[in-house]
Protein backbone atom coordinates (compact mmCIF):
# COMPACT_ATOMS: atom_id res chain seq x y z
CA UNK A 1 0.00 0.00 0.00
CA UNK A 2 1.25 3.46 -0.89
CA UNK A 3 -0.09 4.73 2.44
CA UNK A 4 2.46 2.58 4.26
CA UNK A 5 5.33 3.90 2.10
CA UNK A 6 4.22 7.49 2.64
CA UNK A 7 3.83 7.07 6.39
CA UNK A 8 7.23 5.40 6.61
CA UNK A 9 8.76 8.32 4.72
CA UNK A 10 7.20 10.97 6.96
CA UNK A 11 7.89 9.28 10.30
CA UNK A 12 11.43 8.27 9.36
CA UNK A 13 12.29 11.75 8.09
CA UNK A 14 10.91 13.45 11.20
CA UNK A 15 12.69 11.05 13.54
CA UNK A 16 15.95 11.41 11.63
CA UNK A 17 15.66 15.19 11.65
CA UNK A 18 15.85 15.45 15.47
CA UNK A 19 19.14 17.42 15.87
CA UNK A 20 20.49 15.75 18.99
CA UNK A 21 23.95 17.35 18.69
CA UNK A 22 22.47 20.83 18.48
CA UNK A 23 20.05 20.15 21.36
CA UNK A 24 22.67 18.67 23.71
CA UNK A 25 25.19 21.48 23.23
CA UNK A 26 22.44 24.08 23.62
CA UNK A 27 21.18 22.50 26.86
CA UNK A 28 24.45 21.63 28.58
CA UNK A 29 26.76 24.37 27.30
CA UNK A 30 24.36 27.11 26.27
CA UNK A 31 26.04 27.33 22.87
CA UNK A 32 25.10 26.87 19.24
CA UNK A 33 27.35 24.08 17.95
CA UNK A 34 26.88 25.42 14.42
CA UNK A 35 28.92 28.48 15.38
CA UNK A 36 32.05 26.50 16.22
CA UNK A 37 34.45 24.10 14.52
CA UNK A 38 33.09 22.79 11.24
CA UNK A 39 29.62 24.16 11.97
CA UNK A 40 28.24 20.63 11.79
CA UNK A 41 25.68 19.23 14.25
CA UNK A 42 27.18 15.73 14.19
CA UNK A 43 29.14 13.88 16.85
CA UNK A 44 32.61 14.83 15.60
CA UNK A 45 31.99 18.57 15.85
CA UNK A 46 30.06 18.23 19.11
CA UNK A 47 33.03 16.33 20.58
CA UNK A 48 35.21 19.38 19.98
CA UNK A 49 33.05 21.23 22.51
CA UNK A 50 32.58 18.25 24.83
CA UNK A 51 33.86 14.69 24.29
CA UNK A 52 31.10 13.29 26.50
CA UNK A 53 28.40 15.08 24.53
CA UNK A 54 30.06 13.91 21.33
CA UNK A 55 29.75 10.28 22.40
CA UNK A 56 26.14 10.82 23.48
CA UNK A 57 25.36 12.49 20.15
CA UNK A 58 26.87 9.54 18.30
CA UNK A 59 24.73 7.09 20.26
CA UNK A 60 21.52 9.09 19.86
CA UNK A 61 22.05 9.74 16.15
CA UNK A 62 22.62 6.02 15.56
CA UNK A 63 19.63 5.17 17.77
CA UNK A 64 17.25 7.40 15.82
CA UNK A 65 18.35 5.66 12.61
CA UNK A 66 17.68 2.26 14.15
CA UNK A 67 14.40 3.54 15.56
CA UNK A 68 13.28 4.63 12.10
CA UNK A 69 13.81 1.12 10.76
CA UNK A 70 11.87 -0.39 13.68
CA UNK A 71 9.01 2.05 13.09
CA UNK A 72 9.08 1.24 9.38
CA UNK A 73 8.67 -2.43 10.21
CA UNK A 74 5.75 -1.72 12.56
CA UNK A 75 4.01 0.57 10.06
CA UNK A 76 4.40 -1.87 7.17
CA UNK A 77 3.33 -4.79 9.35
CA UNK A 78 0.10 -3.04 10.33
CA UNK A 79 -0.85 -1.44 7.03
CA UNK A 80 0.28 -3.88 4.36
CA UNK A 81 -1.34 -7.22 3.61
CA UNK A 82 1.95 -9.11 3.54
CA UNK A 83 5.01 -9.04 5.79
CA UNK A 84 7.28 -5.95 5.74
CA UNK A 85 9.81 -6.00 2.91
CA UNK A 86 13.48 -5.06 2.96
CA UNK A 87 12.71 -2.33 0.47
CA UNK A 88 10.37 -0.72 3.01
CA UNK A 89 12.99 -0.97 5.76
CA UNK A 90 15.67 0.46 3.47
CA UNK A 91 13.24 3.24 2.53
CA UNK A 92 12.85 4.14 6.20
CA UNK A 93 16.62 4.04 6.70
CA UNK A 94 17.19 6.30 3.70
CA UNK A 95 14.61 8.87 4.86
CA UNK A 96 16.01 8.89 8.39
CA UNK A 97 19.45 9.65 6.96
CA UNK A 98 18.00 12.39 4.76
CA UNK A 99 16.22 13.81 7.79
CA UNK A 100 19.49 14.07 9.70
CA UNK A 101 21.21 15.78 6.78
CA UNK A 102 18.34 18.14 6.01
CA UNK A 103 16.34 18.70 9.22
CA UNK A 104 13.28 20.87 8.86
CA UNK A 105 13.88 22.27 12.37
CA UNK A 106 17.24 23.82 11.40
CA UNK A 107 16.29 25.19 7.98
CA UNK A 108 17.52 21.97 6.33
CA UNK A 109 21.11 22.47 7.49
CA UNK A 110 22.06 19.30 9.32
CA UNK A 111 24.81 16.75 9.74
CA UNK A 112 26.58 14.37 7.39
CA UNK A 113 24.51 11.31 8.20
CA UNK A 114 27.23 8.76 9.04
CA UNK A 115 25.98 7.76 12.51
CA UNK A 116 22.30 7.83 11.51
CA UNK A 117 23.00 5.82 8.38
CA UNK A 118 25.04 3.30 10.35
CA UNK A 119 22.36 2.90 13.00
CA UNK A 120 19.61 2.39 10.45
CA UNK A 121 21.32 0.15 7.91
CA UNK A 122 23.01 -1.93 10.61
CA UNK A 123 19.61 -3.45 11.35
CA UNK A 124 19.11 -4.36 7.70
CA UNK A 125 22.61 -5.69 6.95
CA UNK A 126 24.54 -6.04 10.24
CA UNK A 127 27.42 -8.08 8.78
CA UNK A 128 28.05 -5.51 6.06
CA UNK A 129 27.79 -2.71 8.63
CA UNK A 130 30.32 -4.44 10.89
CA UNK A 131 32.69 -4.86 7.95
CA UNK A 132 32.30 -1.15 7.11
CA UNK A 133 33.07 -0.19 10.71
CA UNK A 134 36.21 -2.31 10.58
CA UNK A 135 37.26 -0.56 7.37
CA UNK A 136 36.64 2.81 9.03
CA UNK A 137 38.80 1.89 12.02
CA UNK A 138 41.67 0.60 9.87
CA UNK A 139 41.67 3.70 7.63
CA UNK A 140 41.61 6.07 10.63
CA UNK A 141 44.41 4.17 12.39
CA UNK A 142 46.58 4.12 9.26
CA UNK A 143 45.93 7.61 7.86
CA UNK A 144 44.53 9.40 10.96
CA UNK A 145 41.74 11.08 9.02
CA UNK A 146 38.25 10.50 10.44
CA UNK A 147 36.66 11.97 7.33
CA UNK A 148 38.65 9.67 5.03
CA UNK A 149 37.64 6.68 7.11
CA UNK A 150 34.01 7.71 6.95
CA UNK A 151 34.08 8.31 3.18
CA UNK A 152 35.76 4.99 2.36
CA UNK A 153 33.54 3.01 4.76
CA UNK A 154 30.38 4.61 3.38
CA UNK A 155 31.51 4.12 -0.24
CA UNK A 156 32.22 0.43 0.28
CA UNK A 157 29.08 -0.31 2.30
CA UNK A 158 26.67 -0.85 -0.67
CA UNK A 159 29.27 -3.13 -2.28
CA UNK A 160 29.59 -5.09 0.97
CA UNK A 161 25.81 -5.45 1.17
CA UNK A 162 25.72 -6.75 -2.40
CA UNK A 163 28.69 -9.13 -1.96
CA UNK A 164 27.60 -10.54 1.40
CA UNK A 165 23.99 -10.65 0.16
CA UNK A 166 22.80 -10.84 3.73
CA UNK A 167 19.16 -11.85 4.16
CA UNK A 168 18.79 -11.63 0.39
CA UNK A 169 18.50 -7.82 0.29
CA UNK A 170 16.92 -7.18 -3.15
CA UNK A 171 18.41 -4.83 -5.77
CA UNK A 172 15.90 -2.07 -4.91
CA UNK A 173 17.06 -2.15 -1.30
CA UNK A 174 20.71 -2.01 -2.36
CA UNK A 175 19.95 1.00 -4.58
CA UNK A 176 18.38 2.81 -1.61
CA UNK A 177 21.48 2.02 0.46
CA UNK A 178 23.68 3.27 -2.39
CA UNK A 179 21.63 6.48 -2.61
CA UNK A 180 22.14 7.13 1.09
CA UNK A 181 25.87 6.47 0.69
CA UNK A 182 26.13 8.94 -2.19
CA UNK A 183 24.31 11.61 -0.19
CA UNK A 184 26.63 11.08 2.79
CA UNK A 185 29.71 11.31 0.57
CA UNK A 186 28.32 14.48 -1.03
CA UNK A 187 27.96 15.95 2.46
CA UNK A 188 31.71 15.38 2.89
CA UNK A 189 32.62 17.49 -0.14
CA UNK A 190 34.44 20.10 1.97
CA UNK A 191 36.42 17.32 3.68
CA UNK A 192 37.28 15.87 0.28
CA UNK A 193 38.58 19.25 -0.88
CA UNK A 194 40.72 19.57 2.26
CA UNK A 195 42.02 16.02 1.89
CA UNK A 196 43.08 16.74 -1.69
CA UNK A 197 44.69 20.01 -0.60
CA UNK A 198 46.43 18.36 2.37
CA UNK A 199 44.77 20.71 4.88
CA UNK A 200 42.38 18.27 6.55
CA UNK A 201 42.91 17.92 10.30
CA UNK A 202 44.29 14.58 11.40
CA UNK A 203 42.74 12.59 14.23
CA UNK A 204 44.33 13.51 17.55
CA UNK A 205 46.03 16.63 16.17
CA UNK A 206 45.29 20.05 17.62
CA UNK A 207 43.17 22.27 15.41
CA UNK A 208 44.92 25.40 14.20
Amino acid sequence: MMVAWLLIAVTSYLLGSIPFGYILVRIFRGEDVRQSGSGNIGATNVARRSPALGVLTLILDAAKGAGAVVLSYIIADHLDAGPPTYQQLAWGALLATVGHMFPVWLKFRGGKGVATGLGSFALIAPKAALAAVCIFIVVVLVFRYVSLGSIIAVATFPVLVWVIHQFGVPPAGVWMIATASLLIIAKHRQNIRRLLAGTENRFGAKRT
